[in-house]
């Protein structure tokens, strides 16, 4: 009797490795073949301007909406960034931005701002467009116009590789790798002045909901490995920013230290925060506040 048990536990144990090792495959196959996808989304026609106003908000842009000039991007010099080690998920290091640039049309270069499409025609990968995919036409000039400004820095580009897990959570929706595949390429950005609104803000913490979930109340991003903190809750719950002022906020997002004294963790964007001016600082925290309140980890 206990032989057959012994028998069925080993069958059953094959079954279920098979079983995982075809999903595996079966996941990791279609992103690969997915990032090999062309996709028909057109050149805009865009040059770049010489204004040295359009030229300034592009800087602004770069180092806090966009991100792009960040030391976990493209590095202050946009030559390259640093590597970020994410454990199964894979290692990433974003490019070198000088050189890429100058292989890259003008028109090019604001379609892979806007749709995450490289000069190729295919999906680029990890960058964070959907942050800032929302941005309106004369921003995405603004950070060409910038991009045009700088200088080549002769730096090669550093480790990228993507692991096994990084494919199959991009492949269940819970991470954006294989980032043209996960954007809306017919949507039109929203016309919305910059002011200290809700409406305006909303379209700011678009830098929060990839961590912080779209409920924004935080909590383990799924599928991430233990190594990758666990975002806050934004809401004004409870276990969020309820009872916080808007210098207590401010002063979080600028110095990476809670009002309670503890620092945040350095994964947070305290970089791109503190680069904010104080209409996008004003206007997220009043979208922020205008949430209902959510207990942590509801994301």
């Amino acid at each position: 009797m206990l032989k057959k048990v012994l028998i069925a536990i080993g069958v059953l144990v094959v079954v279920v490795l098979a079983s995982a090792g075809g999903f595996v495959w079966t996941q990791v196959s279609a992103f690969d073949r997915s990032m090999e996808r062309v996709y028909d989304v057109p050149v805009p026609a865009v040059t770049r301007s010489m204004d040295p106003a359009v030229i300034a908000r592009g800087d602004h842009l770069a180092h806090s909406l966009a991100g792009c000039a960040l030391a976990d991007c493209h590095g202050a010099d946009m030559g390259g960034g640093r590597a970020l080690p994410m454990g199964p998920l894979g290692t990433v290091t974003a490019p070198n931005a000088t050189l890429l640039a100058m292989a890259y049309s003008d028109g090019e270069l604001a379609r892979l701002i806007r749709h995450g499409v490289r000069r190729d025609g295919r999906s680029v990968r990890f960058m964070p467009v959907s942050d800032f995919a929302w941005l309106p036409d004369d921003d995405v000039l603004a950070l060409v116009s910038w991009v045009r400004t700088l200088p080549a820095i002769a730096r090669p580009n550093g480790e990228f590789h993507l692991g096994v897990l990084g494919k199959i959570l991009d492949r269940r929706d819970l991470l954006a790798l294989d980032v043209a595949r996960h954007l809306d390429h017919g949507a039109r950005p929203p016309v919305v002045a910059p002011a200290p609104t809700a409406e305006y803000g909303r379209l700011v913490a678009h830098l929060c909901v990839g961590c912080h979930g779209e409920g924004l109340s935080g909590g383990r991003i799924p599928g991430t490995p233990p190594s990758v903190p666990t975002p806050l809750n934004l809401t004004p719950d409870a276990t969020g920013l309820r009872g916080w002022t808007f210098e207590d906020f401010q002063r979080a997002a600028t110095t990476g230290v809670s009002r309670n004294g503890r620092r945040l963790n350095p994964f947070m964007p305290i970089e791109a925060l503190s680069h904010m001016n104080e209409t996008e600082m004003h206007a997220l925290w009043v979208y922020l506040q205008s949430l209902p309140p959510r207990p942590f980890g509801e994301r």
